[in-house]
């Protein structure tokens, strides 16, 4: 399978972030379409039925607006940092209920010079949606531990203590504690040039899967 990123996507990354001002950016707006945005939507395409077959309640959408791809443009406004670009680029491939529910979780993919990884679950996440979280993991051990059991490396800020109205001497606390939960598998700017990358990005997805199936189903979503 021929490569959907070329040396171009990570050398306008590195020139950008060398330049980090709109004139820069719009006199080299059409690199950016060519060599960046261009190959990421058509790795968000390509990931798609990929996507389907892991589970038919997630999203890969390539348009260039409101897709899955985050826009290349910072939120400055309650930043110090007032640089107008981000550095990286990623995809976010969230559940179809995305616009009705708060906190959904989603696969994910990042790529930027020296940090490139994939995986997903959920993060930010609202307390409601992480009550709910906690709670199955409470009334279904077992299957949390299957989760466990299938070798994923769970990762996530946590608390110093256990939350409010759980055990602290709970068999799993040390997952209650967390108020993220993904999963993530890290890759080199190299792997995301070959050729292969779009399956070891989804063999990334496919060992996420019962993460993400365990935060689908404890939201109430369909998996």
């Amino acid at each position: 399978m021929a490569a959907s990123f070329t040396p171009e996507f990570f050398k306008f990354l590195r020139d950008l972030k060398r330049n980090n001002d709109r004139t820069w950016f719009a006199d080299n707006r059409e690199r950016y379409v060519r060599d960046v945005e261009a190959p990421m939507l058509q790795f968000i395409g390509d990931f798609a039925p990929h996507l389907k077959k892991i589970s038919p309640a997630y999203v890969a959408d390539r348009r260039r607006m409101g897709g899955s791809m985050f826009r290349i443009y910072r939120d400055t406004r309650f930043s110090g940092d007032k640089t107008p670009f981000k550095t990286w680029v990623a995809a976010r491939f969230q559940h179809e209920a995305r616009k009705k529910v708060p906190s959904v979780p989603a696969f994910y993919l990042h790529l930027e010079p020296k940090e490139c990884y994939g995986g997903g679950g959920v993060y930010h996440v609202d307390m409601p949606a992480l009550t709910r979280i906690r709670q199955r993991i409470v009334d279904l051990p077992r299957e949390w531990a299957a989760v466990r059991a299938a070798g994923i490396e769970i990762e996530g800020e946590t608390l110093k203590r256990a939350p409010a109205g759980f055990d602290p001497a709970h068999v799993h606390i040390e997952d209650l504690k967390r108020k993220n939960v993904y999963t993530l598998t890290e890759f080199s700017a190299d792997d995301a040039l070959a050729g292969n990358f779009l399956e070891r990005y989804v063999e990334a997805c496919e060992r996420a899967a019962p993460l993400l199936a365990f935060l689908t189903r404890a939201l109430g979503l369909r998996w």
